[in-house]
């Protein structure tokens, strides 16, 4: 009985380092919702993360794309549907909206009234921020084609990817924190 109790912990200690050698200070995050708010919490935490000198990568899919477009630039050769999507989804952060209590875009104003009075970074100054600590985003290309979005669309940020999902579940895999915003 001793033996197999000392093989069973021998082998968990195995597994234990296995798991410590195959994971990085990494956060990876699926940035999903183009929500502001949320928007906004996956700023704070991979800026926070950052500061803390952990290597982070967030993966902007969906709706989240939206406020990565750059609302002086447009893409060029859309069809009619890619087109109708351009218009009918918020151009940039500026025109995110609050999932919760937007009222017509008063809640909207109101919370970055709020913001700014407890001088809280705006969505523009956290971008700014997330690329001088080395932040990476990965746009879903995948997301892209499905909305029509154009590269060349896209604001200029240092460390900006346009790539697949086997990109970001190769990320997480070696990431200690994985979320999803």
């Amino acid at each position: 009985m001793g033996t197999e109790l000392e093989n069973q912990i021998a082998d968990l200690k195995e597994q234990l380092n296995q798991l410590k050698e195959g994971t990085k200070d990494q956060l990876s995050m699926v940035v999903f919702s183009g929500d502001l708010d949320k928007i906004l919490a996956a700023l704070i935490i991979a800026t926070g993360a950052a500061a803390f000198d952990m290597k982070v990568k967030l993966f902007f899919t969906f709706w989240a794309i939206s406020a990565l477009r750059d609302p002086a630039k447009n893409g060029k050769g859309k069809n009619f549907i890619e087109k109708m999507f351009g218009m009918m989804l918020p151009k940039g952060s500026p025109k995110l909206k609050l999932s919760n209590m937007n009222m017509g875009g008063m809640g909207t104003a109101m919370m970055k009234g709020i913001m700014k009075k407890h001088k809280v970074a705006s969505i523009e100054e956290m971008l700014k921020t997330a690329g001088e600590l080395g932040v990476e985003i990965n746009i879903c290309e995948m997301s892209m084609n499905l909305m029509g979005f154009k590269k060349e669309e896209m604001i200029d940020y240092p460390h900006m990817t346009i790539c697949g999902v086997a990109t970001f579940l190769t990320d997480a895999a070696e990431s200690k924190i994985q979320l999803f915003i």
